[in-house]
C-alpha cells in the first residue's frame, strides 16, 4: 500500500509541473485530480488531469492513462474534448486537455432546472454526432452522462477514462460507468449482451432524458446491494414517465435510446434524424442564441 498522500492539494499560483500552474481545483475521482491551469507551452487556459500522489505506483491506474491517451490521440471530432499533450512517466502522470468554456449540463439543470427545447435539442444532436463519428473509428465511451456534457455551440463531450476500443467493450465482464446511466449491458455484462456502441446510446436517451425532465430517469438504486436488479432499477423499472410538453418525437426518441434490448435501439444518426426536424419547427424567437440546426 503506498504511503503518499490522497491528494495533491494545488492552491492557486501552485507549479503541477514547469510549464503547467494551478488555477483552481475541477473535481476528480478515486485515481485523478482535475485542475484548471496556465499553460506556459500554449500560453492558455488548459485542464490538467494529474494521477493522485497515492495512486501513482498503481498499474492499473497507470494503464487507464495509457488508454485515455491512446483515445485522444486517435478520436478528433468537434464535440469531443481534444488530449493537447502528456506525461506518463515521473512523480506526476497526466494528460493536459482543452479547457471548454460553458457549464456542464449537470451544473446547469441543478441550477435552474429541466432545459428548454432550443437548448436540449442541439444538444442531443451534437452528442449523436459525436457518437455516430465514436462508431465510425471503433470506439465506444462508455460514461455518457449529464456532468461530462459541457453545454455549448456545439456542446462538448468529455472524458475518455474509461473509453474503449469497441472490440475490447466487448469483452468486459465487469461494471463500468456511472450507475445512474450505464445501459443494462453494463449493469450485468454477459456473452450475449455485452457493452458496445448501443451502450453508449442509452447514455445519450439517458442524458436527454435528464435534461428535459430535470432529474435521472430511473430511482436510485443501492451501491451496496448484492443483486443487482437493487443496485440497478433500469434494469427492471420500464421506461420513465415523461414531463407533460415534451414534443412526442422527442419522447419516441428517449424511450426508444432506453430500450433494454440494445439491438432495439436507434443508430446515432437515427436519433439526430429524428430529433432535427423538431429543432427546425421551433418559433424563431425561441432559438435566439442557439445555432438552428446542422
Amino acid at each position: 500500500m503506498s504511503n503518499r498522500a490522497e491528494r495533491w492539494g494545488f492552491a492557486e499560483g501552485d507549479a503541477i509541473t514547469d510549464e503547467l500552474i494551478a488555477i483552481k481545483l475541477l473535481g476528480g475521482g478515486a485515481s485523478y485530480e482535475a485542475y484548471l491551469a496556465f499553460d506556459e507551452i500554449t500560453y492558455s487556459p488548459v485542464v490538467v488531469k494529474v494521477v493522485r500522489p497515492d495512486q501513482v505506483d498503481s498499474g492499473s491506474t497507470l494503464r487507464g492513462l495509457r488508454r485515455e491517451v491512446a483515445a485522444l490521440a486517435e478520436i478528433n471530432h468537434p464535440v469531443v474534448v481534444r488530449g493537447l499533450r502528456h506525461e506518463l512517466e515521473g512523480e506526476r502522470p497526466h494528460v493536459v486537455l482543452e479547457q471548454v468554456d460553458g457549464p456542464r449540463l449537470s451544473t446547469l439543470v441543478r441550477r435552474y432546472g429541466p432545459l428548454q427545447a432550443a437548448q436540449y435539442l442541439p444538444l442531443a444532436i451534437d452528442i449523436a454526432a459525436a457518437l455516430h463519428y465514436l462508431r465510425h473509428v471503433g470506439y465506444v465511451h462508455l460514461d455518457i452522462k449529464p456532468s461530462n456534457v459541457i453545454m455549448g455551440a456545439p456542446a462538448r463531450l468529455i472524458d475518455l477514462s474509461v473509453a474503449r476500443r469497441t472490440e475490447d467493450a466487448a469483452q468486459l465482464r465487469h461494471l463500468i460507468g456511472t450507475d445512474a446511466y450505464m445501459a443494462p449491458e453494463q449493469c450485468d455484462p454477459t456473452d450475449r449482451l455485452a457493452p458496445g456502441p448501443a451502450s453508449d446510446v442509452w447514455g445519450l436517451g439517458a442524458t436527454l432524458f435528464h435534461a428535459v425532465a430535470g432529474h435521472p430517469p430511473f430511482a436510485e438504486g443501492d451501491p451496496d446491494a448484492d443483486d443487482v436488479a437493487d443496485r440497478f432499477p433500469q434494469l427492471a423499472a420500464g421506461l420513465p414517465a415523461l414531463p407533460d410538453g415534451v414534443p412526442v418525437p422527442v419522447g419516441k426518441v428517449i424511450h426508444a435510446c432506453l430500450d433494454l434490448e440494445p439491438g432495439a435501439r436507434p443508430e446515432p444518426d437515427e436519433v439526430a434524424g429524428a430529433l432535427e426536424p423538431v429543432l427546425a419547427s421551433l418559433p424563431r424567437g425561441h432559438l435566439a442564441g442557439f445555432r438552428l440546426g446542422r
